[in-house]
């Protein structure tokens, strides 16, 4: 709030750099619906306090000496319609590896008809915590057991560029996947907080209730609703997910991949994110 305030009072000024991250979010079918697999992340961020696995780049997110499965760099550029093949695969890159630092699951395997299956949970935590705290770099954990990344087990979703007014901004591109057989998402020990399978439905019904953010019980969840304790792009792919006919046709659905940009309004003196996206109908949300 106090940033778009600044933002108004000060007139336009140049936006803040954006650092660019990636996101993936977990689905499986649940008894009554989609579920996917949020998280509580500490410090403000831009992609939500309580929110789907992700992070920004990384310095070996941008090497080439990763063994690549699924398309190529060409077909993801023109998926994405993101021209830069060096950014795309430091997309990919970033998603698979801030999927698994943060919740274990990983999209690799030795060809492409592969994945690999979590036999020694002990060791695999160790290598998460190597991981995120930069001891031990993506590319080398994964040339050190022979493994290529399986980017065609990602399914973009979203792109996201946080609001000009926003302190602290990402450009952001979401992905979906699905947990490969015999693996299973669980807590970054010693740094992890909170996590579970949501079922996207329940977690809307009570969307404007303090349900959610008591059960994290975080000094900056306790007492807000999802609007407070997510971000728009959360939000909005929740819904989506809330909507679908299960994981399968979740995953299949034709999304454009627009570019989301949200802008600020002032309306009757509260400031508002306008979520306009591509169907052109206004869509306002509080800050």
């Amino acid at each position: 709030m106090a940033a778009a305030e600044n933002w108004f009072a000060f007139g336009d000024r140049t936006p803040r750099a954006v650092r660019r991250a990636s996101s993936v979010a977990l689905v499986r079918d649940g008894t009554t619906g989609v579920e996917t697999y949020l998280g509580y992340r500490p410090g403000a961020s831009p992609l939500g306090s309580v929110a789907f696995p992700g992070g920004s780049f990384e310095a070996s997110d941008q090497s080439a000496d990763y063994t690549w499965f699924g398309p190529t760099l060409s077909q993801w550029s023109k998926r994405l319609r993101v021209l830069d093949q060096q950014v795309v695969r430091a997309h990919l890159v970033c998603a698979i590896r801030e999927l698994f630092e943060e919740t274990g699951v990983l999209l690799a395997g030795t060809d492409d008809q592969s994945v690999i299956e979590m036999t020694d949970p002990e060791e695999w935590m160790e290598s998460r915590e190597a991981i995120a705290v930069q001891d031990l770099t993506f590319d080398d954990f994964l040339a050190r057991r022979g493994l290529g990344l399986r980017t065609d087990l990602l399914r973009p979703i979203g792109h996201w560029l946080s609001p000009n007014f926003a302190i602290r901004r990402f450009d952001t591109w979401y992905f979906a996947a699905t947990v490969p057989l015999r693996q299973e998402p669980s807590l970054l020990r010693a740094k992890g907080r909170w996590a579970r399978w949501c079922n996207a439905q329940e977690v809307l019904a009570q969307r404007t209730q303090s349900t959610l953010g008591d059960e994290v019980n975080q000094e900056d969840t306790k007492g807000l609703n999802l609007s407070q304790i997510s971000n728009p792009a959360v939000e909005i792919m929740l819904e989506k997910m809330a909507t679908a006919n299960g994981v399968i046709a979740y995953l299949s659905r034709v999304r454009a991949l627009d570019l989301n940009h949200p802008g600020l309004v002032v309306r009757e003196g509260k400031y508002l994110l306008d979520l306009t996206l591509s169907s052109n109908s206004e869509s306002l949300r509080p800050i």
